[in-house]
């Protein structure tokens, strides 16, 4: 894989993404504002399948669980908890002061994904994870390692990672996040053991919005 192949099916899932999003505002929450949050849901695991489907056509081997073993999954469950003390304790307050429009308009979309709390919990801590670590890890990182090195496809890979977020805190923070999980994919070389990691911080993250906001 080159690093425009990589680019351009990063670029394609984000435009995967607008489409879902599209259907959820403009067709889902007007039609069927009582189930809107299931039907998008459902619609995203949808999309999230048929691109992986596109990825398999594209010659990419689906390596779920591959090389797991128990210190690579020890090493992802502390790399959860870590992710979480680096970044939401410690990081992330740094970055909203410095953008806190960016703030206010994560906090809207936190606000928005708490209203429906067993989808959000579906949507942040599973299909997310799980999707982005097919991408990202396995597919662009494991990808570009044996054209470019290590060095290069973990700094595309963590780049194109953040550029998935849309706004400039969870940008940021995407980025650290990234990089962090490219060294975990690189020394276990499970991508299963980064989607533990990812759902994981996700998952801890989701208690705390939840706590935070009292439900």
């Amino acid at each position: 894989m080159g690093i425009w192949d990589a680019i351009l099916w990063t670029a394609a899932y984000f435009g995967v993404m607008i489409f879902y999003t599209f259907l959820d505002i403009a067709v889902w929450r007007r039609l069927l504002p009582g189930l809107s949050d299931w039907l998008n849901t459902i619609a995203i695991i949808l999309c999230a399948s048929g691109f992986i489907t596109l990825l398999k056509k594209r010659g990419y081997q689906f390596r779920l669980w591959a090389n797991i073993t128990p210190e690579g999954l020890l090493l992802a469950l502390g790399c959860g908890a870590l992710f979480y003390l680096l970044l939401d304790l410690g990081l992330d307050p740094v970055f909203e002061q410095m953008f806190p429009q960016s703030e206010r308009q994560y906090q809207e979309a936190v606000e928005e994904l708490l209203q429906s709390p067993a989808t959000g919990l579906l949507r942040v801590c599973i299909i997310a994870p799980v999707i982005e670590e097919v991408l990202v890890r396995d597919f662009v990182l494991g990808g570009l390692k044996t054209t470019c090195g290590k060095g290069v496809a973990l700094v595309i890979s963590s780049v194109l990672f953040a550029l998935l977020h849309f706004n400039t805190v969870q940008t940021l923070s995407a980025a650290v996040c990234g990089f962090l999980l490219g060294l975990l994919y690189l020394r276990t070389n499970s991508v299963f053991c980064c989607i533990v990691a990812h759902s994981g911080y996700n998952f801890i993250s989701y208690l705390f919005m939840m706590e935070y906001s009292g439900r």
